[in-house]
């Protein structure tokens, strides 16, 4: 009898279908990348002010203060980086939102992360005087992290199920809301001061703003690429989840916590933007297939692609002015989001 590779001292070959699948995606992410590179590019150079690639690269490493370096330095730069880092945080928040509640229409503010952040700014600015965008920052995280420690504790705890915490974060939402609208009416001051933020904006970007949300962003980046794989067994369901050795609990609850770093720093910094945490995440399932190792890097990268170009179009399209990332987003998005409701293919996870 012929002994088999493995008596005979010889490892077995490994399949070779994995490495297949793994090189097209690993293609598709560098190209990816090149493309949010462009986009960073183009959101520096484009705007009610043309400013030419010469300029930029000068503005960006030999800045002088004066003409163009300005607007490159002081706020397109800042700009940029910070419509960087809320694309990031809205597409994990998002891909992490629709795995954790097996949900495919789930989106980041589905907890009640954004109605959590815009209670706390109302108050702020209402009941304390608060009138800057970096004094926003700090009481729309606490409301974002507020809300979603509330909405867990109301969807059961550690017997918390995806439908109990999508009715739980659904409640919360609409509370929340009523109480923006009645504080709204019955203080001007605070519906001047917040409408523009709760529209979604990077135009009052500054590295300030960028230096206090980024921790933020890392730490719920970091945290969502690490749970990626119990986030895998627990989309095929809870029973088969414990069978895979998952953590139901643990992984719930890191879970919740990376949603509310990312989106709560994300909402903070410059408002509600709908549609890319609800959109990106879908388009991407189309490209990497059902493993969260994998959308997770893809909607990082390709978030902020579609954000910072809505934001570029933005300015272009209604120059001197320019129109709001947060409509531009929704304009695009309501169709687009239309059109994947109606492939049957996307219809579940």
């Amino acid at each position: 009898m012929v002994d088999s590779p493995s008596q005979q001292g010889v490892e077995p070959a490994a399949p070779a279908a994995p490495r297949k699948r793994r090189a097209p995606r690993a293609a598709g992410l560098l190209l990816a990348v090149g493309v949010l590179l462009l986009v960073c590019t183009a959101s520096i150079a484009i705007g009610a002010k043309p400013v030419p690639l010469g300029e930029v690269w000068h503005g960006l490493f030999h800045a002088t203060g004066t003409g163009d370096d300005v607007i490159v330095a002081d706020v397109r730069l800042p700009r940029t980086l910070l419509g960087l880092l809320v694309g990031v945080a809205l597409g994990l928040a998002g891909a992490v939102m629709q795995a954790l509640t097996r949900n495919p229409l789930a989106e980041p503010g589905l907890l009640g992360v954004n109605a959590g952040a815009a209670a706390a700014v109302v108050s702020a600015i209402s009941f304390l005087g608060v009138t800057s965008v970096t004094g926003y920052v700090w009481f729309a995280f606490l409301g974002a992290a507020i809300v979603s420690t509330a909405v867990y504790l109301l969807g059961g705890s550690r017997g918390a199920t995806p439908v109990r915490l999508a009715l739980a974060g659904t409640a919360a939402t609409a509370a929340l809301y009523g109480y923006v609208n009645a504080v709204q009416l019955l203080d001007s001051a605070a519906l001047d001061r917040l409408r523009f933020w709760t529209v979604g904006s990077l135009a009052s970007a500054d590295m300030s703003t960028v230096g206090k949300v980024w921790p933020f962003i890392a730490a719920g980046t970091l945290l969502a690429l690490l749970i990626a794989r119990p986030l895998n067994a627990m989309e095929m369901g809870d029973d088969t989840a414990r069978a895979l050795g998952a953590r139901l609990t643990r992984t719930r609850v890191l879970a919740m916590v990376s949603v509310t770093l990312l989106c709560g720093a994300a909402t903070a910094a410059c408002g509600p933007i709908v549609f890319i945490g609800l959109m990106v995440p879908h388009l991407v399932r189309g490209i990497t297939g059902p493993d969260m190792r994998w959308i997770l890097p893809y909607a990082a990268v390709l978030s902020p692609v579609l954000l910072l170009g809505a934001d570029v179009v933005g300015r272009v399209v209604a120059r001197p002015s320019e129109l709001q990332v947060g409509i531009v987003t929704a304009l695009i998005g309501g169709p687009v989001f239309i059109q994947l409701v109606r492939r049957k293919r996307m219809a579940q996870l």
